[in-house]
């Protein structure tokens, strides 16, 4: 009997947390729980519902299901994108559950990228429109449908609550009883959408539709995943990337308890046992000789030296106005560089994929922000068409970008070959950290120039990977990675001489992709330091000399003033650190030191001084501490 069969019989923790937990936390509006040991998230089913489109089902008891284009990993999604088509729909929130949309480019993609992915920030960006026409179409064939049974005019007809009303008549009408007769009603081909000042969800504080399940133990992720007969199995790659398997010795491992099987492959080797804790034991037993490729001598140094080597070169113009070499050669030039490392994602929910691999079929239970490509990739790891793959989404633990791959997947497929029935792959939280695929590093070079306390010439160059080329050919457009210029060719300042260009640098062997923010979380960070810098330079605080350039940016400087009134002007404690930073997001960040200090952002040495910069001080270091963490690099010379 495996772990997975003795836990059906016995209480789970998660049965555990329900039953102490579950009274008094219980919302009428919430995640549909799935039982973690029956994951299988059935078909979408439309018969004897109102099915208008792809995201909305109403049954005859009045209950609508809100299908979700868009994956909850904490920041929110699920609630958002439920409000915006609750909205529209005018539907009883009470009788709202929410379910995961199955893979479906065709049905469920991102309007901003045409496929099925949650990222770059843009859920209630990118499905405003498309969700509000979705609920008000919708609640337009429920209007029609009333107003002929009652033989009116739509017109004299409203909607509250999941119901349509006739004021005239006082006659009213439920979404329920309603479903057969707004079956035969046409979509119509314009439909209003409701005025701002009309809305009864969007702008209320509600509270978030997961925090209950997530606090009392009946939120399902990825991991929890549980089938009947199911086995556990863990991995270990080459610690060089690129590198294979040369030999294993797993004599002493397979004499542990709990232990079924070793599978080998070219580039990894896998354990599978009854459960987690007997496949990790007996992957720390194993002896691997490793056959490290061509990149076992590549060191760190290797890949910075590259790096500056390309940052060097002339890169492709993705953004220039004015006449930038006429503005660098006036008024008092000042230049920097700025570094980024590899980061890695380290998600709290570790990588994991659940896979039951049959000789016509293949099944696949995870949480990931690309759930479409989730189900090719499989497929074509498994052998098999598309369409003999199912592949269910769960919530994440965090995703980060780390979930817009479908590496773990692939690897979880190939092991499966291998293993008779289920198996559930979860990677140690050390092999998931060596074996990411990395926030890239970056190296950015800007040089301005200054005249009368502003800003006259700006040049600023990226170099660095070029994810999209990668993730989504058709959008690396001209050697150009519109990702990677993100929050640097939009720069918010009145800058009348403005230069970026782009230098696509590929590190050897290491795989790099969406980290966070990626572009901006570089870019930001070089720009909005480098603006401190300048201010300094020019003799002013770092908010006036930002303000002096955001004229043309009335809602920039809005809510810059707001925040440098509330936090900036205010004498701050010795030791309390603030920054401010104003592309993108306006934030603001400063630190008071004894009088006896030098400035802050001062280097030891003007000539090529290697130092942390202002966004690191957010760690709120101790003003009498000398402690530098080596999280940022930044170049500077006068």
């Amino acid at each position: 009997m495996t772990f997975a069969q003795k836990s059906f019989e016995g209480m789970s923790r998660r049965t555990l947390l329900t039953s102490g937990l579950a009274g008094g936390l219980l919302l009428a509006f919430h995640v549909p729980v799935r039982a973690f040991n029956e994951p299988v998230q059935p078909p979408d089913d439309t018969a004897g519902k109102f099915a208008p489109n792809a995201f909305i089902r109403i049954d005859h008891s009045g209950k609508t299901t809100l299908i979700m284009p868009q994956v909850e990993m904490g920041q929110g999604t699920y609630t958002s994108i439920s409000m915006i088509l609750a909205e529209e729909l005018d539907t009883d929130f009470a009788q709202v559950v929410v379910e995961h949309a199955p893979a479906s480019d065709k049905l469920y993609g991102n309007p901003v990228f045409g496929i099925q992915v949650t990222g770059n920030s843009n859920s209630v960006r990118a499905f405003w429109k498309p969700l509000r026409n979705a609920g008000a179409s919708a609640r337009a064939m429920l209007v029609q449908a009333a107003a002929q049974q009652w033989q009116v005019e739509p017109a004299s007809c409203t909607t509250s609550n999941g119901q349509v009303l006739h004021a005239a008549s006082g006659r009213r009408l439920s979404y329920g009883e309603l479903v057969d007769a707004a079956n035969t009603q046409t979509p119509p081909r314009d439909v209003a959408l409701k005025d701002p000042k009309d809305f009864v969800l969007i702008g209320k504080p509600l509270k978030r539709l997961d925090t209950p399940d997530k606090t009392n133990g009946k939120a399902v992720y990825g991991i929890d995943a549980m089938l009947p007969g199911m086995k556990f199995a863990t991995l270990m790659a080459c610690p060089v990337f690129g590198g294979k398997v040369a030999r294993v010795d797993d004599s002493a491992a397979r004499k542990l308890p709990g232990v079924q099987q070793i599978v080998v492959l070219d580039d990894l080797v896998a354990v599978v046992g009854d459960h987690m804790w007997a496949a990790k034991k007996a992957l720390d037993a194993l002896v691997i000789e490793w056959d490290e490729g061509s990149y076992a001598q590549l060191s760190s140094n290797d890949i910075w030296r590259d790096l500056r080597a390309a940052s060097e070169k002339d890169g492709v113009v993705a953004k220039s106005r004015g006449d930038i070499a006429k503005a660098l050669a006036t008024g008092e030039r000042f230049e920097a560089s700025y570094e980024l490392p590899f980061l890695a994602h380290a998600s709290m929910e570790p990588v994991n994929a659940t896979v039951h691999l049959k000789p016509d079929s293949c099944e696949i239970w995870t949480g990931s922000q690309v759930i479409a490509r989730v189900q090719s990739e499989g497929a074509k790891a498994a052998g098999l068409p598309v369409e003999k793959v199912i592949a269910n989404n769960h919530l994440l633990g965090g995703g980060f970008g780390r979930k817009l791959e479908a590496d773990m997947v692939v690897k979880a497929v190939r092991i499966a070959k291998h293993v008779d029935g289920p198996v559930k792959v979860v990677w140690t939280r050390e092999e998931d950290i060596q074996h990411d695929v990395y926030r890239p590093v970056y190296r950015d070079t800007i040089a301005a120039t200054l005249s009368g306390g502003k800003i006259v010439g700006w040049k600023y160059k990226i170099a660095g990977s070029a994810i999209l080329a990668r993730w989504l050919p058709p959008a690396f457009q001209k050697g150009i990675d519109i990702d990677a210029v993100d929050s640097a060719i939009d720069v918010p300042y009145d800058i009348p001489n403005f230069h970026v260009e782009y230098v696509r640098a590929e590190p050897p062997a290491v795989p790099t992709g969406f980290w966070r923010g990626v572009g901006p979380n570089n870019n930001v960070f070089a720009v909005e330091c480098f603006m401190d810098e300048l201010a300094r330079k020019a003799g002013k605080d770092p908010v006036d000399f930002r303000r002096s350039m955001l004229g043309n940016q009335p809602r920039f400087l809005a809510a810059l003033n707001l925040a440098a009134d509330s936090i900036w002007r205010p004498k701050n404690p010795i030791g309390v650190n603030r920054c401010l930073r104003v592309s993108g997001v306006v934030s603001v960040c400063s630190r008071r030191l004894p009088a006896s200090s030098q400035p802050w952002w001062k280097p030891k040495s003007t000539n090529k001084a290697k130092y942390i910069c202002a966004e690191s001080l957010r760690r709120s270091i101790p003003a009498s501490s000398s402690t530098r963490i080596p999280l940022w690099r930044s170049s500077r010379a006068a």
